[in-house]
């Protein structure tokens, strides 16, 4: 089923699990530039780029010997997104990583982003990697490639004094738009070590992708999976947990 803006509001929530779990396999496609969607996985027989998996598993349904056949569990690293948290992978040689829960908010924006933090789309080849740089606190390692802004799918940055001190992707497909990456830079709007500054932060940057997201994609719902602290603050901008995932990875 497509979620259309029309019925996003009262689709019940396996519709949009199976449309979250979809809108991100096809994020980790694009950014692999790999792998093949079949049945009921979208898998990757070459290893994957850190962080992200070798298979996603696309519905309930989805079998572990089905999820296993397509990737090289041979190579260090190997991992599994079990989408519904409904897989045994222990008996391939499969570890539980960590638990997460998909999360959902209606369309539209919510509460005011910083004042002082400027939001903008990244365009370039070489803001991308500023942007990656960012997020990841170290220099850019080219994980995000440039035929991604070709895409239906935005890297935001929120800057401050020309500094990238925000940011977050959102993606559209299966009628919904997917929110990942989301971070802010430690001293970003004046957090420093203030737990209730750092709060105030991530929730002041989820204001600015939400509203962003609903300039380009009105009436779409949107969609992400979150855990522990960043949970919270997704719960705190008006997201609500909608079913749980595991990632597995491979140790035997």
């Amino acid at each position: 089923m497509i979620i259309t803006p029309r019925n996003s509001e009262t689709v019940g929530t396996a519709t949009l699990v199976l449309a979250a779990a979809r809108n991100n396999a096809e994020w980790v496609a694009a950014v692999c530039r790999d792998g093949a969607f079949s049945g009921s996985v979208w898998s990757s027989a070459r290893r994957t780029p850190p962080l992200y998996p070798d298979a996603v598993s696309l519905t309930p349904e989805a079998s572990a010997q089905e999820v296993v056949a397509g990737i090289d569990t041979g190579s260090p690293g190997c991992s599994v997104k079990d989408s519904f948290a409904s897989l045994d992978l222990a008996p391939a040689g499969f570890e539980v990583l960590f638990e997460a829960q998909w999360i959902h908010r209606p369309a539209g924006p919510a509460g005011r982003p910083a004042p002082g933090t400027q939001w903008s789309e990244v365009r370039t080849a070489a803001e991308l990697d500023a942007w990656e740089a960012a997020w990841d606190g170290a220099a850019s390692t080219g994980l995000f490639h440039a035929d991604l802004l070709a895409r239906d799918l935005v890297f935001l940055a929120g800057r401050s004094g020309g500094r990238i001190v925000a940011g977050a992707v959102a993606s559209a497909g299966g009628g919904v738009v997917g929110v990942s990456n989301l971070f802010t830079v430690d001293g970003a709007h004046g957090a420093g070590s203030d737990p209730d500054g750092a709060a105030a932060a991530v929730g002041a940057a989820w204001a600015a992708v939400l509203e962003a997201v609903a300039a380009r994609w009105p009436g779409l719902p949107v969609v992400g999976y979150e855990q522990g602290e960043d949970l919270d603050a997704a719960v705190r901008a008006g997201f609500t947990p909608i079913g749980p995932l595991r990632v597995w990875l491979h140790t035997a």
